[in-house]
């Protein structure tokens, strides 16, 4: 017992030695806290306990491979800002593999260099505020599979790192991107605007020299609609510069949500997610919530009917990411669908309108509705009247355009006897061919016929009520075989028929 009491006390004295506090360091539990005390460069004597060290606030300019004099496999924080840093060695992570938690933000790295961060497979917090940053390597953030919050805010950075958030492969976590007061002058917005939400409500733009359009408009509009905090807390700080050809009106940056108010580029009101579809189309609504690591949801649809995370019916049915498929389309499918989200810390119910047309997209298809059918038809239908009243053709090829109105002709003896429907007559008279030069007379029922000097006098006319008389068949005008108009007794007829 004694032999063991004594090296119980050996390892124990051993081990004090080889963790024993630096000079101008406050140790305390597994913190080790060397903040103000005019270091230039990392205490060689760390404990390997040490779980949270910091160094802020020295004269650490430069930041090597072997800064450490061996493995800190507790280490999870590391706070090395106001050092002045400029350099830091792509190797200086090697020995802290367990680091959640990096902080060199208020230094003077300029660049950050291929796979810098390649070693903090764990890494979650990640702070470069306040830098002279304007190179960022496409690689810098390789192997990040679980940083969550990444701050780039107060730099020189011009290209916006779309690359970080496009198709959530390099980031899959990522849920809160700064990048406010840098000198980006356009980001892409049709992009940004396919980020989920619970993105888009952490992703900082504010502070940024950006020229002013209407997509960037739209996108800031919908993120206030939307009460997204990057919008909603920034918002006097979200300003944008005119181009040339307006600058006149404002020599500032104006507020991007000003834009509309004073109809300076005259952009239209964003408005919400409507989706568009067609008769018999299979559509996808998306869940698009702000809230990250949704606990549960439900869609409600326009005629109420509640669709649960595992119910399936005939025509709807959610999916394993949250959103709602639609199948077969029908009009009566139109209207407000409402997906309903409750997540850690508050509840949020996003709304997407679905229009559907009314008719298929694909295939042939009468693109015309029946209210406008039917409008068409009534028209056609007066115009097809109105050329029957008006346009109609003339009973007397050289006399329509004589004086006076025309008079139903007056019944005949012989067309008594004729059916009031028949339209053909049932007997032809001689019809005279007026002579050249002679003046046309609208044609009636009492009116007399010019036939040229006659027997009963009168100038060769004669009553319509009795028998033409026959002329005879010499002389320079021959006579023709017409039918009588007046014995043209169909109702249905107003032309005469040439026999």
């Amino acid at each position: 017992p004694l032999l063991s009491l004594l090296t119980l006390s050996l390892v124990s004295l051993r081990g004090w030695a080889v963790g024993l506090c630096p000079q101008r360091c406050v140790c305390a539990s597994t913190i080790l806290s060397c903040s103000q005390a005019g270091l230039t460069t990392v205490p060689t004597s760390l404990p390997r306990f040490t779980a949270v060290l910091d160094l802020s606030h020295n004269n650490v300019s430069r930041l090597r491979g072997d800064w450490a004099p061996g493995r800190l496999p507790h280490l999870h924080s590391l706070l090395l800002s106001h050092n002045g840093l400029s350099f830091v060695s792509t190797e200086a992570f090697a020995h802290v593999p367990r680091l959640r938690h990096l902080d060199l933000s208020s230094n003077r790295l300029r660049a950050l260099d291929e796979n810098l961060f390649s070693d903090l497979s764990e890494l979650e917090v990640l702070l470069l505020y306040n830098n002279e940053i304007s190179s960022v390597d496409r690689t810098a953030f390789e192997n990040l599979g679980r940083l969550r919050k990444l701050y780039l805010g107060h730099n020189r950075i011009t290209r916006f790192p779309l690359e970080l958030l496009r198709d959530g492969t390099r980031l899959p976590q990522l849920a809160l991107l700064d990048l406010s007061a840098n000198r980006l002058r356009s980001v892409p917005v049709g992009e940004l605007q396919a980020l989920p939400a619970w993105l888009r409500d952490r992703l900082y733009l504010h502070g940024n020299p950006l020229l002013c359009d209407c997509p960037l408009f739209q996108l800031v509009s919908r993120g206030h609609q939307r009460h997204l905090s990057a919008v909603v807390d920034f918002q006097e700080e979200l300003r944008c510069s005119l181009p040339a050809a307006a600058a006149a009106a404002a020599t500032s940056p104006i507020g991007i949500m000003d834009l509309t108010t004073r109809q300076l580029l005259n952009c239209s009101e964003a408005r919400e997610a409507v989706l568009e579809a067609y008769l018999g189309d299979s559509v996808t609504l998306s869940c698009d919530t702000r809230i990250h690591g949704v606990r549960s949801r439900h869609w409600v649809t326009p005629n109420g009917e509640r669709v649960a995370e595992t119910g399936v019916n005939s025509s709807a049915a959610l999916l394993a990411n949250g959103s709602l498929q639609l199948r077969n389309l029908r009009l009566e499918d139109a209207g407000s669908y409402a997906c309903s989200v409750a997540g850690p810390l508050l509840n949020e119910t996003v709304y997407v309108e679905l229009l559907v047309h009314n008719f298929t997209l694909h295939g042939p298809h009468d693109t015309l509705n029946t209210a406008y059918t039917t409008l068409v038809g009534c028209i056609l239908s007066v115009v097809l009247v109105l050329i029957y009243l008006y346009l109609t053709p003339c009973r007397c090829c050289c006399c329509r355009g004589s004086g006076g109105a025309e008079k139903p002709p007056a019944p005949r003896d012989d067309s008594i006897n004729s059916s009031v429907l028949s339209a053909t007559p049932n007997h032809n008279v001689a019809a005279v061919v007026p002579h050249p030069g002679e003046p046309c007379r609208s044609q009636s029922a009492s009116a007399t016929i010019a036939a040229g000097p006659g027997p009963n006098g009168g100038g060769g006319r004669f009553k319509g009520g009795g028998t033409p008389q026959q002329h005879p068949r010499h002389g320079p005008k021959m006579q023709r075989k017409v039918s009588d108009p007046d014995s043209v007794s169909s109702v249905f007829s107003d032309t005469p028929i040439v026999v």
